[in-house]
């Protein structure tokens, strides 16, 4: 018979989440004294910007310019490093129950976290790729065959096939067109649904004879022991040809799964919008006292999807958790620039 030892802590605050939101979370907590844990079903913090895009530019980052998924991970990790949060990787939230001072939730893993406030920042839930209906896909899947791009220098050489019009597609043809042996972009029809400013690179590129662009109908795949050798492709006659390329990155979309979070909100009594979590935007606090959701899993009039408007909304919401993390205490809103107080917690001299 085995048995499975609990291990038990108590916090503050508890966040569902480890993407940008639940980290840049941490420090607005923080900075008002007080402790987070941390769970996320991945092992490695990051969310979305770690598992889906790593490598992926990021454009609307206040200061920064252009940064990928994984740099900005490294610099919230650094941002939030003197609050010491603690983290559950591998762990899903699984279970929330009230207690008499604030939450219980179990992961799991059996691992038990009493905080008096919760924050759902799971993002949109756990997303999986939208795989095309092609015969003997899965031989191909992970050799020659993928759906994101963990390290770019995995497609240096190759004779690389983009399918898709999507923002994911044409984003990565553009940054891989540089490293590739030869790119080709391919979609069903010549209108794309991405930022124009890409679109018009990728044009620009196809104009130089630096990529192709391909309009047709991928049908299946033609290759051995995972190796694919080309594309078989449909015309709009009804005609077959066959494109040669050695990889394949296919961007179809994503498809999301709520998961736990959603059954835990249902249980709550939660009136969920279209799978999202309904909040307060003077607080960003759900319909149940003490339990928030900030970023992509959260709705309400005029929600952006935007990582930094999931900055925002944690600035908000920590100072709601305050009151009731500290009910005896008063709410001093200080300024990292001139509070010594401030200073002193973030290292800064």
């Amino acid at each position: 018979m085995t048995t499975t030892q609990t291990t038990a802590y108590t916090t503050d605050v508890i966040i569902i989440g480890a993407g940008p939101v639940g980290l840049f979370a941490v420090f607005e907590l923080g900075l008002l004294d007080m402790k987070a844990h941390v769970v996320d079903i991945l092992d490695k913090p990051g969310g979305q910007c770690a598992e889906l895009y790593p490598e992926k530019p990021i454009y609307d980052i206040p200061a920064l310019p252009v940064v990928t998924g994984n740099e900005l991970t490294e610099r919230l990790m650094e941002q939030i490093k003197p609050f010491n949060p603690v983290f559950h990787f591998g762990q899903m939230a699984e279970t929330l129950q009230r207690t008499e001072t604030g939450w219980r939730m179990t992961t799991d893993a059996d691992t038990v976290i009493d905080a008096k406030v919760v924050v759902i920042a799971a993002g949109g839930g756990s997303f999986t790729p939208k795989k095309p209906p092609l015969k003997d896909l899965e031989q191909y899947e992970g050799k020659s065959v993928f759906y994101a791009v963990r390290r770019m220098e995995q497609f240096r050489g190759k004779h690389l096939v983009i399918a898709g019009g999507g923002d994911s597609a044409l984003d990565w043809t553009v940054n891989l067109q540089p490293l590739a042996a030869s790119v080709t972009l391919l979609h069903r029809r010549d209108e794309f649904r991405a930022a124009p400013h890409t679109v018009s690179q990728m044009r620009q590129l196809v104009q130089d004879g630096k990529m192709n662009l391909v309009i047709s109908n991928l049908t299946g795949l033609k290759g051995s022991d995972g190796a694919l050798e080309a594309l078989v492709l449909a015309e709009a006659d009804k005609s077959t040809r066959e494109l040669p390329c050695d990889t394949l990155l296919a961007f179809y979309g994503l498809t999301m799964k709520l998961g736990p979070v959603g059954t835990i909100c249902g249980q709550l009594g939660i009136d969920m919008r279209g799978g999202l979590v309904p909040v307060d935007t003077e607080k960003f606090e759900t319909a149940v006292p003490q339990l928030f959701a900030i970023g992509d899993i959260n709705w309400y009039p005029g929600k952006l999807k935007l990582i930094l408007s999931g900055f925002h909304e944690g600035a908000l919401m920590a100072q709601q958790a305050f009151r009731y993390v500290y009910p005896e205490r008063k709410l001093r809103f200080e300024y990292t620039t001139s509070s010594s107080n401030l200073q002193e917690k973030l290292g800064v001299k």
